[in-house]
C-alpha cells in the first residue's frame, strides 16, 4: 500500500507524534494517508489504541475497507455505528480492539454513559483521527469531544491522544475579509490542538497531476416568461395574509427569507396563545415550500406536496380550528384549477437546461457517470421522477436513483443505511450511472469517478461547493452550476468562488506564521474557548433551575390543551424525553404503522406515531425501551406554561427546569403504583 509523494509529505509530522490537520482535495487519498499513520502508530506506541471518528453513518464501513487493507490483519479492528442493533457495550468493544471506527455521536454518548460496559475515557485512546474535521466548531459533536480533550490537556493529563484531522475544505467560517478568515482557521487549529496544517508544498505538482480540477461551466437560464401556477399560489397566500391582518408581514413569496419570517411568526403566535395566527403561519410555510419546489422542479411536484399535506390534515384532525377549516376550504376550492395549470404550464427552464446537459454527457460512448446535487430530499425525489418520466431522456441509457439522508418526506420517502449502501454499491459497479443526491453525498463518500457533477440551483457555502466539485474526478470531467440568471443562487456561487480563494489565502497565512506566535495564539484561543464553554454550561444549569418541574405545564402546541407537567418527564440515553405518567396515555392516540428510522438502536425500537387525541397534532413517537413502551415527545410539539408565561423552547436542553434520567426500576414501579391507586 505505497503512498504517493505528496501523501508522504503531509503525514511526516504525524509520524513523529505531532497533532496535525491534513488538508488535501477530495479524492487525493486522505483516508489512506490516515490509515498509514494509524498503522505506524500501532507499530511504535506501546499499548496503542486508535479511534477514527466520522460524521456520517455510511462512512464507517467505507473507512473500514481502507484501514483493513492497511492494517493487514495484524491488529484487531471493529466498527460501531447507529445501525448495528444489539452489541457488546462501547467501552468493552473499545478496550478489546486496537482500532475502532465509529460515528462521533456514539463516542460522545460513551464518554458520558455511567455504565461500565458502555463508558470510555478519551485518555484510553492514543490516536484520535477526525474525518471531515472542518466540522469541529461551535456546538458540533466533534467540538464537544475535542473540548473534553482540551479540558484534559489543561488539567495536564498524563496521557492524551495524538490528534489527526482530515479535511478538503477548512472554510472561512462566514468571514469575507482575510483577517477574519485567518481567525477562523486558527480557531479550527485550536479546537483540534493542531501543531500545523499540512498541505503539499514540494510535491504540489504531483498532487495536481493526480487530482486535476474539473472544467467548470455556468449553465444559466431565463425565468419563466409566464407562471400562472405560481401566480395562483401567491394569490392564495395573499388571501391568507388578509385573514391574518398583518400588513407588516412581507410578501417575498417563494424565498427562504419569507420562510424564516413565517417560522418566527408561528413561534411568537404560539407563545402568545394565538392559535389561529400560528395555524395561518404554518400553512403559509407550506405554500412557500410549494413555490420553492415549483421553482426547482415541476408544478405537479409542488401540487403533490400540498395535496399530501392537506390529506394529512383531514386524516389527523377530525376536529379542526376555524382557521384550519377555512384554509382547507381555500385549498380545496382551488385544487382543480391548480391541477389544470400544473398540467398545462410551461416547462421549468432549469429542467430544460438540465436535460440538455444530460443529453450531451450521456450521449457519449465512454460510459459516463454523474451526480446531480439538490437541496432537499423532496426535490431529489421530484427530480428522480422527472428523470424517469422525461420522454427526451428515455433512450439515453440513464440508470438513475437517488441518494438521500434519513427521515421521511411528504411522500414518505426515506433511505435506510442499507438502502444507501446498496445504491452506492450499484453506482460503483455501473448498475447505476446517475445519482440525484442531497448533501449526504458531498462529503467523504468514496464513489466512482464522475464525468459530470451538476449543482442544481443550490444556495450553499464554499465548503459545500468544494466538496461537491471533488466528486468530478474522471478525466476531462465537467462541473456544471445550473441556476436562473440574476438569482441569489448564482450570486452565492460566485461568492463561494471568492471565498475559496480567501480560504486558501488564510490557510497559507497560518502556515507561514512564526511557530512561537502560532503556539501562543492557539493556547490563547483554547483557554478562551474553555472559559466560554464553562460559562455556557453554568448559564444552562442556571436556566434549568429557573422553575420547579412540577410548576411547568405541558400544552399541545396546536390546541393548547394541558396534557401534563415537567415533572412527568424523564431522559432516556440522555437525549430522548419521555412522559412516564401512566395517566398521560388518555391525551394521545397511536398510529398502527411503525415509524421508520434510519438506524437500529441497541436498547430500543420505534413504535407508532403519537398524536394529540384532541386536535391530531403529531407529538412524537412510541419508544419500546427494553421491555417498556414509552411516549417520546418532540419539543416543537409542546408549549410550556411557566409561572412567567408561555414559552416555546427550541431544544429540550433549553427548558427552564431539570429533567432526571429515566430509571426503569424506579419509574416503572412508580407508574404501576399510581395505576393501582387509581
Amino acid at each position: 500500500m505505497d503512498l504517493r509523494p505528496y501523501q508522504w509529505e503531509v503525514i511526516l509530522p504525524a509520524l513523529e507524534g505531532k497533532n496535525i490537520i491534513i488538508w488535501l482535495p477530495t479524492g487525493a487519498g486522505k483516508t489512506r494517508a490516515a490509515a498509514f499513520v494509524a498503522k505506524r502508530h500501532l507499530e511504535t506506541v506501546d499499548s496503542g489504541k486508535v479511534v477514527v471518528l466520522v460524521n456520517r453513518v455510511h462512512l464507517v464501513n467505507q473507512h473500514a475497507e481502507e484501514f483493513r487493507r492497511m492494517l493487514d490483519n495484524r491488529w484487531t479492528m471493529t466498527t460501531l455505528s447507529g445501525d448495528m442493533g444489539p452489541r457488546p457495550g462501547f467501552g468493552l468493544m473499545a478496550r478489546s480492539h486496537d482500532l475502532l471506527i465509529c460515528t462521533a455521536e456514539l463516542l460522545q454518548l460513551a464518554l458520558i454513559n455511567p455504565e461500565e460496559e458502555e463508558h470510555v475515557e478519551l485518555t484510553e485512546f492514543s490516536l484520535l483521527v477526525v474525518d471531515e474535521c472542518h466540522h469541529t466548531h461551535k456546538d458540533s459533536v466533534y467540538n464537544i469531544i475535542l473540548s473534553r480533550y482540551l479540558e484534559h490537556k489543561l488539567q495536564k493529563a498524563k496521557r492524551l491522544p495524538q490528534v489527526l484531522g482530515l479535511t478538503a475544505s477548512p472554510g472561512t467560517g462566514g468571514a469575507t475579509k482575510l483577517p477574519r478568515a485567518i481567525d477562523h482557521v486558527l480557531q479550527l487549529c485550536a479546537n483540534l490542538d493542531a501543531w500545523r496544517i499540512m498541505s503539499p508544498e514540494n510535491c504540489r505538482s504531483q498532487l495536481l497531476e493526480h487530482n486535476p480540477k474539473p472544467c467548470k461551466q455556468y449553465d444559466l437560464c431565463q425565468k419563466r416568461k409566464e407562471d400562472p401556477f405560481g401566480d395562483l399560489l401567491k394569490k392564495l397566500m395573499s388571501q391568507i395574509h388578509q385573514q391574518l391582518k398583518m400588513p407588516e408581514l412581507s410578501q417575498q413569496f417563494g424565498t427562504q427569507t419569507y420562510e424564516q419570517q413565517v417560522v418566527e411568526l408561528s413561534k411568537d403566535a404560539a407563545q402568545a396563545g394565538l392559535q389561529q395566527r400560528r395555524v395561518y403561519a404554518l400553512h403559509l410555510r407550506r405554500y412557500n415550500e410549494a413555490l420553492l419546489i415549483h421553482d426547482t422542479v415541476r408544478a405537479r411536484d409542488a401540487l403533490d406536496m400540498l395535496q399530501d399535506f392537506y390529506r394529512g390534515e383531514r386524516t389527523r384532525k377530525p376536529q379542526m380550528l376555524h382557521a384550519e377549516r377555512w384554509l382547507l376550504e381555500l385549498f380545496e376550492g382551488h385544487k382543480n384549477e391548480l391541477a389544470q395549470l400544473a398540467a398545462q404550464g410551461p416547462e421549468n427552464p432549469k429542467l430544460e437546461m438540465l436535460e440538455g446537459i444530460l443529453l450531451k454527457q450521456f450521449g457519449s460512448p465512454n460510459h459516463p457517470r454523474g451526480i446531480i446535487f439538490t437541496r432537499t430530499r423532496q426535490s431529489a425525489y421530484s427530480l428522480l421522477l422527472w428523470l424517469w418520466q422525461q420522454p427526451g431522456l428515455q433512450n439515453m441509457n440513464i440508470k438513475a436513483q437517488m441518494l438521500i439522508g434519513a427521515g421521511n418526506t411528504s411522500q414518505s420517502t426515506h433511505m435506510t443505511q442499507k438502502d444507501q449502501q446498496e445504491v452506492i454499491h450499484q453506482f460503483r459497479n455501473g448498475i447505476l450511472n446517475l445519482l440525484v443526491a442531497t448533501s449526504v453525498a458531498e462529503e467523504g463518500l468514496d464513489i466512482a469517478k464522475c464525468n459530470v457533477v451538476v449543482r442544481y440551483g443550490l444556495l450553499t457555502n464554499e465548503i459545500s461547493m468544494v466538496q461537491a466539485r471533488g466528486r468530478a474526478r474522471a478525466g476531462q470531467s465537467v462541473y456544471s452550476f445550473v441556476a436562473t440568471e440574476g438569482s441569489r443562487e448564482l450570486r452565492r456561487e460566485l461568492t463561494n468562488e471568492a471565498l475559496e480563494v480567501l480560504m486558501e489565502q488564510a490557510v497559507t497565512a497560518v502556515q507561514k506564521m512564526d511557530p512561537k506566535e502560532f503556539k501562543a495564539k492557539i493556547q490563547e484561543l483554547q483557554l478562551a474557548a474553555l472559559a466560554k464553554r464553562a460559562a455556557r454550561t453554568a448559564q444552562r444549569e442556571s436556566q434549568q433551575r429557573q422553575f420547579p418541574a412540577e410548576r411547568v405545564q405541558l400544552l399541545c402546541i396546536n390546541c393548547m390543551v394541558a396534557v401534563g407537567y415537567g415533572s412527568d418527564l424523564r431522559k432516556v440515553e440522555g437525549t430522548h424525553h419521555v412522559n412516564v405518567n401512566p395517566n398521560f396515555s388518555v391525551y394521545y392516540t397511536i398510529s398502527q404503522k411503525p415509524v421508520v428510522i434510519n438506524k437500529v438502536f441497541k436498547d430500543w425500537r420505534p413504535g407508532g406515531t403519537i398524536n394529540c387525541s384532541n386536535c391530531g397534532e403529531v407529538w412524537g413517537l412510541q419508544m419500546i425501551y427494553k421491555s417498556v413502551t414509552l411516549p417520546v415527545l418532540k419539543i416543537r410539539s409542546m408549549l410550556l406554561e411557566t409561572p412567567h408565561g408561555k414559552i416555546q423552547a427550541k431544544k429540550w436542553s433549553r427548558v427552564p427546569f431539570s429533567v432526571p434520567d429515566f430509571d426503569i426500576l424506579q419509574d416503572c414501579t412508580q407508574s404501576l403504583s399510581d395505576l393501582s391507586l387509581d
